[in-house]
């Protein structure tokens, strides 16, 4: 069994989060902690399709924020690590300099300490160089820094497409199954996916062919 934290800030980008809930809800062998901030909560209602009582419950057990006692505060507790998706900048620098003042932190405290997987997934941009450098360190701490970068290599048709991707990309980092991932297949494949795309758009203006209208002068 593989046992995963789950937290999520206040920092736009809550989809992210959810979608993860989601994909690791329907993988066998998964079992998922979820710790939400008082902001992450608002940040679902605004965001997403779901109330946050249904992201709840998309979890395997879920820890109040400041429910300090909580068996994720110790790592005599095993998991096979944590994720914080959206990492707002606040909760960044918070577990960088190990200011473990609320449950979220305190796990990824314990994540450190036990040299156990630590994933981010920062959102913000642009980046001071306060930013940075929190990312920098926690990157040599042995952080897995993942910001939400879409890719357009597998030309996403709508936003769950670019979402799908970056979640793809945070289940890579624990070794775990992405059912939804179109990955890069080399650029052969691409330049004859590029090919068949265009042949079938020229195709299509064949059989639809644009219409001039002209204007009639007197």
């Amino acid at each position: 069994m593989t046992r995963l934290v789950v937290a999520m800030s206040g920092a736009t980008g809550a989809p992210f989060g959810v979608r993860l809930l989601e994909v690791l809800r329907d993988l066998p062998g998964v079992e998922t902690h979820l710790v939400l901030s008082t902001w992450a909560k608002t940040t679902v209602e605004l965001e997403c399709a779901r109330t946050v009582r249904e992201v709840v419950e998309l979890a395997d057990v879920h820890h109040r924020q400041g429910e300090q006692g909580s068996v994720l505060s110790s790592g005599s507790f095993p998991t096979d690590g944590m994720v914080v998706v959206p990492c707002s900048m606040k909760t960044l620098a918070a577990i960088r300099t190990g200011y473990a003042d609320n449950l979220i932190t305190r796990a990824a405290d314990v994540t450190l300490k036990e040299r156990r997987r630590l994933v981010l997934v920062p959102r913000e941009t642009p980046l001071s160089e306060i930013h940075l450098d929190h990312l920098l360190a926690l990157s040599r701490m042995g952080a897995r820094i993942v910001p939400p970068m879409p890719a357009f290599y597998n030309h996403p048709q709508t936003l769950d497409d670019m979402v799908d991707h970056v979640v793809a990309r945070i289940l890579d980092q624990f070794g775990l199954p992405a059912p939804a991932a179109r990955r890069w297949q080399g650029l052969g494949h691409a330049r004859h996916s590029a090919a068949s795309r265009t042949s079938a758009a020229e195709d299509a203006a064949l059989v639809h062919p644009a219409t001039t209208v002209g204007t009639a002068r007197g």
